[in-house]
């Protein structure tokens, strides 16, 4: 188990240094695509840093080591209430890994959980991971995170970060408000309405996000898709980094051609149990960014 202290820099940010943290790697988790309000920076000197808000606070993660990690603008309350979870750090991912190459036999799922080693799924907060996947539909990740940074300084709540200023992603009522005509001011384009009936079937309480939570991953699965816009895809994205269902596998172009490639065109995640949304991202950030499969099978 993991230990951690608080401490302060010299030019008083407060921080926390976490360490004996197994299977962890910030640059692989923020990097495979299922976070976009998080960017690298290089502030404080370390092999890793990145920055960026969620829960309503600014953050810069920072990493020399796999087995540790800093958090500055961080206590060591926030740490263990916020950020432990946050980083899913109460999981042995040693464990299911063992368990995902365990149910399917696959020289290619082997490795890719050995080159994706260190990704962990990610618990963001339920509105912004469902928000954020809409705006995902057929765009890519730099106009994604332009879209939601947009709304963010719009419609967001301001975020003090020691002089600095960042601003949280909007609620809900405050999407809302913005009207269809507003979202769509800030480039969202058809994105817009389904944003906007998000926003209002939130509100109005017709769909409970604690709820879909709470429900089996079916049931949850068919709650999503009551608003407009919102398929197979981006509500099992939703699920998969919102809602804490780890058995949710989203197939988008990426997945596609790599169970074609890699699995003759079947795969079967349902094998995996809760692990399937695990291996899901190893093996979408394998097919992405690695290119010697091949070789070495």
């Amino acid at each position: 188990m993991y230990t951690v202290e608080e401490y302060t820099t010299e030019d008083g940010i407060l921080f926390v240094y976490a360490k004996d943290i197994p299977t962890l790697n910030i640059f692989k988790t923020f990097d495979c695509g299922q976070c976009f309000r998080f960017d690298p920076v290089s502030r404080f000197g370390h092999k890793y840093e990145f920055g960026g808000v969620a829960f309503g606070k600014y953050v810069v993660f920072a990493q020399d080591n796999d087995n540790e990690i800093i958090v500055y603008g961080s206590t060591k309350d926030d740490f263990e209430s916020i950020w432990a979870r946050f980083l899913s750090l109460d999981l042995d991912y040693e464990e299911i890994n063992k368990e995902i190459n365990s149910a399917v036999k696959s020289s290619h799922l082997s490795l890719a959980t050995e080159y994706s080693h260190g990704i962990r799924i990610l618990r963001q907060d339920k509105w912004e991971a469902l928000c954020s996947f809409i705006v995902s539909q057929n765009n890519n990740i730099p106009r994604i995170k332009k879209i939601i940074s947009a709304l963010s300084e719009k419609y967001g709540e301001k975020i003090d970060f020691y002089g600095e200023i960042y601003y949280s992603f909007p609620t809900p009522e405050a999407l809302l408000d913005a009207g269809i005509d507003g979202l769509f001011e800030l480039r969202t384009g058809f994105r817009a309405k389904y944003i906007y009936d998000a926003s209002y079937k939130v509100s109005n309480g017709e769909i409970s996000l604690g709820k879909v939570k709470e429900s089996d991953f079916d049931s949850a699965l068919l709650e999503l898709e009551k608003i407009k816009g919102v398929g197979l895809k981006v509500a099992s994205c939703a699920l998969l980094f919102g809602f804490e269902k780890t058995e949710a596998f989203p197939i988008d172009v990426w997945m596609k051609r790599a169970i074609e490639k890699r699995f003759d065109g079947n795969f079967d995640h349902k094998a995996l149990g809760k692990n399937a949304g695990i291996a899901q991202q190893y093996i979408f950030y394998y097919e992405k960014y690695n290119q010697d499969l091949d070789e070495r099978v």
